[in-house]
Formats: structure tokens, sequence, C-alpha cells
């Protein structure tokens, strides 16, 4: 790998830490330096992971311009920081969203231009407007909604969302906040000449993701599961038949370490990253895999009004970026599942804190 000086921002939330440790194992004469605000409770769990592979951790915030110096020569970012609960900003004021994820990723792309760094932008499937996706044509099955083939509008199908789907409408202020960040990178890409590459990832999870209710529904389910608690079907009838794609953090790892190696070729490219149709839950399935994997069942109640933001069902399809490398996810959504229940139940006086709430 030709990039020796990687800067990693949210780098000890789920995402950032994950990569950052994985690169330092793979590449271990590379300079990572990861930088968090520690907002997220739970993230500070991530600071003696990356302390045992020897990355230095930089008490940092991306709002902040003055915490980015110091930092020194960085010749990659990988931005992974992020508000990234598609609720926020919805009942409290936006401000600390719109500048988290935009402000602040402007001011990435500033440490970028001055460094002539190239820049790995970790966007979200969000990006696509609600209407347009719950305008879909779908089949109600037993325990989900299914997107039907031959859709008139176009990045549709049963294989998912695609990245020519259109981005006219509302989004939530998420969604917007990310879109406005992946218009920007492509203005330094071509205003300043820096290597770029955007991902518009669905879920990604596993291991050290610290789930909630609004973010991080895997881990949230399997977490309840374990340590007890109630959990609720929300929304569309209070089924529990809303479906996401899910993708391991071991396979999105593996994505980012083939755009580092390749950047030249894919730099300007904007992908759709996801488990696509075949490692997909609806919730009701995702109950039973977590009732099979630790043998209990818990109280699962129906609300049914729709929260806002919400979608019927939202698959990533990968097509292109698999089309282009030959990647494609190896984590099923049981191994996945299990995995995150042996994480669990080896860390639970850990954990228990932080995921039984």
């Amino acid at each position: 790998m030709k990039y020796k000086h990687i800067l990693i921002t949210g780098g000890a939330g789920f995402v950032g830490s994950n990569t950052a440790i994985k690169l330092k194992e793979k590449y271990p004469k590379s300079n990572i330096i990861v930088m968090d605000n520690l907002k997220r409770r739970g993230s500070e769990l991530n600071i003696p992971r990356l302390k045992d592979v020897g990355i230095p951790f930089v008490h940092g915030d991306i709002r902040n311009v003055e915490d980015f110096e110091g930092i020194g020569t960085i010749d990659l970012i990988i931005e992974c920081s992020a508000e990234p609960s598609v609720l926020a900003g919805l009942e409290t004021s936006p401000t600390y969203l719109i500048n988290t994820n935009l402000s602040g990723t402007i001011n990435c792309l500033e440490v970028a231009r001055k460094n002539t760094s190239a820049f790995i932008f970790i966007s979200t499937s969000r990006v696509y407007p609600i209407e347009q996706i719950n305008n879909l044509k779908y089949t109600e099955g037993k325990t989900r909604y299914a997107i039907s083939n031959n859709q008139k509008m176009p990045g549709a199908s049963q294989a998912g969302i695609t990245e020519d789907f259109p981005l006219t409408g509302a989004r939530s202020l998420y969604g917007t906040t990310k879109l406005a960040s992946e218009l920007m990178l492509q203005e330094y890409i071509y205003n300043f000449g820096i290597k770029g590459i955007i991902n518009r990832c669905g879920v990604i999870t596993g291991p050290w993701q610290m789930g909630k209710v609004d973010q991080g529904v895997f881990v949230l389910w399997m977490a309840r599961h374990i340590f007890g608690g109630k959990l609720a079907y929300i929304g569309y009838g209070g089924e529990g038949k809303q479906v996401r794609d899910l993708i391991h953090i071991n396979d999105f790892f593996e994505m980012i370490d083939i755009e580092i190696n390749d950047l030249d070729r894919l730099s300007g490219a904007t992908f759709n990253i996801g488990g696509g149709t075949s490692n997909s839950l609806s919730l009701q399935e995702l109950t039973v895999i977590c009732e099979n994997i630790t043998g209990k069942k818990i109280e699962i109640s129906s609300i049914l009004n729709d929260r806002p933001s919400d979608v019927r069902s939202l698959i990533i399809d990968s097509t292109k970026f698999t089309k282009l490398t030959g990647w494609k996810p190896n984590m099923n959504t049981t191994e996945t599942m299990i995995d995150i229940a042996t994480w669990i139940n080896k860390h639970s006086n850990a954990l228990r804190p932080v995921l039984a709430l």
C-alpha cells in the first residue's frame, strides 16, 4: 500500500475503530492516526483496542479546525465520523447534526486539500429520498415486504437500489447532510485534484457496534435478547416486516482495502455498498434469528404509527462495485448475528451498561 500516513476521523466509533485496527494489522508499517470526540456512548471502549495495536488516538472534534493542528502530514483520510441517526435533528435543533456531518466534513476536505491527501468518504444509503423509496412497488409476504421487479423508477429492482436511483426529494436531515458532503467532495476532486471515493453504505454491523433504537438495529436486537428488555415493531402496521440489508464490518473492511489499493482507477466514483437482497432481514426475521441463537424470547410490542424518515424496505445493490473489483460480502446474516452474540457474551460486563438500556 502506497499510503503511509492515514487519518481516520470518527476513529473511536464502530466503523472507524475497526477499520483502523484492521489496517494496522495488515499494514503494520503504516502510520495510522484516529480522531474522535467520544460523543457516542461506548466509543471510549475502543481506545484500549486502538492502543493495543499501536494506533495513536487524538481526542478531537472535526467541527473544530484547531483540533487538526499537530497531526502532521496526511496522505489519506478515511472520513467515518458522523451523527448517524436518521432521526437526528427532528425533535431538537439540527445544529450538531449539520455542524458534524457537513461542516466537519468540509474541515476534513480542507485538510485533504492542504496535504493533497486522498479521501475516502463513508456516506449512507439514506441519501435516497424517502417518498421515492416508499412509492416503489412491493409485495407483502408473511414475514417481509419484498421489492417487485419491473419498477417504473430507474435504479430499482428486486436486487435493490443502485446508484442511478433518483435523488429528488426529502431524505431526512441526516441523509441531506451526507449528500451535501458528497457534493463538496466532488468539487474538491474536480477543483483541487485530490483523489476521492464516495461509498453509500447500507447497514454496517458486527462486533463493537453500540446499537441504539435509532442506529445499529441488528446489535440492539441481539443485545435485548441477551440482556433482556423490550423491543417494538414500529410503523407499517407494527408487524415487523420492514427490511434492511446488512454488511459485516469485516466485509466492509475488505471493500475499503480494495479502494485504498486501487484509488487511482476508482477515484471520482460513487458506489453503493451493502449486503444486497441475499443479506437482508426484516425485523420479524431478525427476531427469529436472535431467538434461535440465544434461546430466549422477549416482549416485542407493536406501534402502528410510522416514524418520521422511516422506509418500508431499503436494500442496497452493490453490482457496480462488484463488477469493477470482484468484491462481494462473505458473511451471511446468520453468521453475522452469531458473531455479534459471541462478542456481547464475551464482553458482557463492559457492554451491559451501554447496551442493556
